[in-house]
């Protein structure tokens, strides 16, 4: 049983939430095309604590997506997170950005894959059974007509989040079923989180860095 601080920075969602014994008790997020985390990130921490007349000092911990997802985005969260935990002397959660995502959907049967988008028609994936138990691994992989066959050849396949309309572009199958519009939001986050507190499953504060899955390659600037 926990109060729990998520933060959830990877994708152009900037989404903080608060949560008791896994159920969100207030969600503030902002879904704008940019990303607007540097200014908005800290003053949604301040209105949810306000909204839900909980202080810092009363939580139990602070859980953050830990990626894959934008390097800004996760440097940004990851750092709030650790500087929260460092002042307010609190454990830190690292939450699974696409297995949050994947928890979003609700299907009785199939997999669910959770993607988000990379550069030109890579995403990055991973695939999840209905029980939203782990079926293959986080993947950076190039989407072609062939991914993901084995799979729609023989169960309805739901895939979720940002790389949903690169896929749809490629994919053409009557058991895949497109989720559109949806990103990684604190307010799943609130299960997992709690999960991983009853476990006391939590990071080294100090050393902690997000889960980058690539490099960061830093595009020069056109003329």
């Amino acid at each position: 049983m926990a109060v729990v601080l998520n933060i959830e920075t990877a994708t152009t969602n900037c989404s903080v939430s608060l949560s008791k014994d896994g159920e969100t008790l207030v969600l503030k997020e902002d879904n704008s095309k940019g990303y607007s985390h540097a200014e908005t990130l800290h003053v949604f921490i301040d209105e949810v604590f306000k909204t839900s007349h909980i202080t810092p000092s009363e939580i139990d911990a602070v859980a953050v997506s830990k990626g894959p997802g934008s390097y800004t985005g996760l440097r940004i969260g990851v750092s709030s997170a650790k500087g929260l935990c460092f002042a307010l002397n609190k454990p830190l959660i690292a939450i699974d950005t696409l297995e949050s995502l994947a928890n979003q959907v609700n299907c009785e049967e199939g997999f669910i894959i959770p993607m988000l988008d990379a550069r030109r028609m890579e995403v990055y994936s991973a695939i999840y059974n209905s029980q939203l138990e782990l079926h293959r691994e986080i993947k950076a992989e190039i989407l072609t007509e062939e991914s993901f066959k084995y799979l729609l050849s023989k169960s309805k396949v739901y895939f979720i989040g940002s790389g949903v309309e690169k896929t749809k572009s490629l994919i053409q199958h009557p058991n895949a079923i497109f989720i559109n519009g949806k990103l990684p939001s604190a307010n799943e986050m609130a299960v997992l989180a709690e999960l991983k507190h009853q476990k006391s499953d939590t990071e080294d504060v100090a050393y902690f860095e997000p889960y980058y899955l690539k490099d960061f390659v830093a595009l020069k600037k056109k003329n």
